[in-house]
């Protein structure tokens, strides 16, 4: 059986759950804070999530893991059998990433220290999520899913961007980033909806607590040094 290492209030670590739950693969889960010992056993980098395969291989990067899942169990495919359309769905992937996600990303030290990020900062984020905006516009359907007719792994990734986006960068810009790419916010919450997003959010919300006693002891022993 697949081993799954990280914890679940990450959103990388999510989507590779979603996605073996999606294509129906037993797995079993092992809490793994990122920067542990155990962690570095099998993710080069310490970062989380990681999978172990049944046979000892070890492999990390959310994204890296989902296409060795779709190549290793094809049955329920999350990608197109058409090459432009693949590209496609990744490129929605991609964009997500680099400029909703990570933006968002440097705000979550203010966040979690209850201040507010200054200005410059503030600036240079609206400036980057301003490029994903207009790119998704472009680029996403709808119809019902984000890349067309039929579910991918788009869905699954950006539906996961949106935490991050939604937790850190609406709060900390007082912006409602979603609805400025039209659809965006209907298709999210349908996604929220789905018997696997809910378990997911649900083992999510369960591990925060925890998680944020994590935090708060590394930002503890960070400034004791």
């Amino acid at each position: 059986m697949i081993t799954l290492h990280g914890f679940a209030a990450s959103n990388y670590y999510n989507i590779v759950k979603h996605t073996l739950l999606y294509k129906g693969i037993p797995f079993q889960e092992d809490l793994l804070y990122a920067g542990s010992d155990d962690l570095l056993t099998v993710s080069p980098v310490g970062k989380v999530p990681a999978i172990t395969m049944p046979d000892g291989f070890n492999l990390s990067e959310s994204s890296v893991i989902c296409d060795f899942l779709e190549e290793t169990y094809p049955e329920k495919p999350l990608y197109p059998n058409d090459a432009a359309e693949r590209a496609t769905v990744r490129q929605i992937m991609k964009i997500a990433e680099l400029y909703f996600e990570l933006p968002s990303r440097r705000l979550i030290p203010y966040v979690f220290s209850g201040t507010q990020a200054p200005d410059t900062i503030k600036d240079e984020v609206r400036q980057v999520l301003s490029r994903g905006i207009i790119a998704l516009n472009r680029l996403c359907k709808f119809s019902p899913w984000i890349a067309g007719e039929h579910f991918t792994m788009a869905d699954i990734y950006v539906h996961y961007v949106n935490v991050i986006v939604s937790a850190f960068a609406c709060t900390q810009l007082d912006w409602d980033v979603l609805a400025e790419v039209e659809g965006m916010k209907e298709w999210n919450k349908s996604m929220s909806q789905t018997d696997i997003a809910q378990t997911v959010n649900a083992d999510s919300q369960a591990n925060m607590p925890e998680f944020m006693q994590h935090v708060t002891a590394q930002i503890k022993a960070a400034n004791a040094k």
